[in-house]
């Protein structure tokens, strides 16, 4: 599992461009944070009106479903840059230079490519869903309340577009790394040992002092 990660800048256009990407990626996983506190604002207001006046939140369901794919995939980029995703940590830290930075290459890659292909079918599903000669410009909808299923279903393909654009620039970063035998190159996820995470998280209190 991934540890605390931290990503380097400069002023090339790599870092540039990862530096240009992120405050969508803020945006994308506020988003996705705000939807996962509403509901639970919407559980409460369920519970509260089914247990004291017998009138539950109509559709409570369909919302649910509705949100999950703000609340699983909207973030899903931001954790990528910021090296937060499950990994294979005791495999990877015995790995050192340009053996390091292929096989992280080498893994992206084969991320991107599944991405690519999740695009492209989580596209197809949204354009069978969408029409905008039909009400509310939709083909289907949930079964409670009749909520339109196409802006739920778009949400996940513009979601792993911004993720893919991540991949490109990390597989760039790594690529950049093993052909100039960095050290420390920019616009990557670089882990933290367990004395580099204390020590920036002292630095951090002083700086809160």
């Amino acid at each position: 599992m991934a540890g605390s990660a931290a990503v380097l800048e400069d002023s090339s256009l790599l870092s540039r461009l990862d530096r240009a990407l992120l405050p969508l990626e803020r945006f994308f996983a506020l988003q996705s944070g705000l939807a996962v506190f509403s509901l639970m604002f919407l559980a409460a207001y369920s519970v509260t009106g089914r247990k004291f006046f017998n009138m539950p939140l109509s559709g409570y369901v369909d919302y649910i479903e509705a949100a999950m794919p703000l609340i699983a995939f909207m973030g899903v980029s931001y954790v990528q840059r910021s090296g937060g995703h499950i990994r294979m940590d005791i495999l990877i830290a015995a790995l050192k230079g340009r053996a390091l930075w292929l096989f992280e290459l080498v893994s992206v890659l084969l991320i991107l490519l599944l991405i690519v292909g999740l695009i492209w079918g989580s596209w197809a599903h949204f354009d069978r869903s969408f029409d905008m000669s039909k009400p509310l410009w939709s083909r289907d909808s949930s079964i409670d309340i009749g909520l339109p299923i196409w802006p739920s279903k778009l949400l996940v393909p513009v979601a792993f577009s911004v993720l893919a654009l991540r991949l490109i620039l990390q597989a760039w970063g790594y690529a950049r790394a093993f052909v100039l035998g960095l050290e420390n190159p920019v616009a990557v996820p670089l882990i933290l040992t367990v004395a580099e995470q204390a020590r920036l998280e002292a630095d951090a209190l002083e700086g809160a002092d």
